[in-house]
């Protein structure tokens, strides 16, 4: 518990340049597993729920979309809603849309996209959700990133992320080990923990920020998961 009094900065071997399409393509499917079996869609499932309920039809940015798993769990959400949901994706990785898009149904109308999320300032997003995405951005992207929903984000946003806790960094290993996930999930998994956040630092960083006075909501949800919610 000692070692996770301060956040870590290592770097995440999924985030690494050289790795191949084929290893990184194997990691996204077994951490979309991981999402599935953690729940970590629901609680931005719940605030789509709050946030659409005198709203028929909605656009959607997810920041950093993986294998797509959250954008289909989300246009499934909306179909059994009778929602319209226009659904972007967006990843700085080149290798994640191939990927998305071989686990996506040839029906679904989610576009995944390549590239920076700041290139879309000015695109018309309702919502702007990310998950498990910000433990990987240094201070100063974190900043701008919040900064940029905030502005770009009509009817509200949310980040979902991993709570820096002792029994989940523990106990992670286990589950993955038992689960037989690949080794850079099970490896990943735990420093992505080591690299996530607690609720006094998320209150500095939106302070930090200048969020402060949008009050954004600050929560847990189970299992270990830190989530921060704002609605307009």
């Amino acid at each position: 518990m000692t070692g996770l009094a301060v956040r870590s900065r290592q770097d995440e071997q999924m985030d690494a340049e050289d790795l191949d399409a084929a290893t990184y393509a194997a990691v996204l499917t077994d951490l979309a597993k991981v999402n599935r079996l953690t729940f970590t869609a629901r609680p931005i499932l719940a605030f789509l729920a709050r946030a659409t309920r005198e709203r028929p039809a909605f656009r959607l940015l997810d920041v950093g979309f993986g294998d797509g798993d959250l954008l289909r769990t989300i246009e499934s959400w909306a179909g059994k809603r009778g929602l319209e949901a226009e659904l972007v994706g967006i990843d700085l990785n080149p290798r994640s849309a191939p990927v998305a898009r071989a686990a996506t149904p040839a029906a679904s109308r989610i576009d995944y996209r390549t590239g920076d999320c700041f290139d879309l300032a000015g695109d018309g997003y309702d919502f702007i959700v990310s998950s498990q995405v910000t433990h990987h951005m240094s201070d100063d992207q974190l900043f701008a990133f919040l900064q940029f929903m905030e502005r770009e984000a009509r009817a509200g946003w949310f980040v979902c992320d991993l709570h820096r806790h002792g029994f989940a960094y523990r106990g992670y290993p286990l589950l993955a080990r038992l689960m037989g996930w690949h080794r850079i999930v099970r490896e990943d998994g735990q420093l992505s923990i080591a690299r996530s956040f607690r609720p006094a630092e998320w209150r500095a960083i939106l302070a930090e920020a200048g969020l402060e006075a949008a009050a954004p909501r600050i929560f847990r949800a189970f299992p270990f998961r830190l989530c921060v919610e704002r609605l307009r």
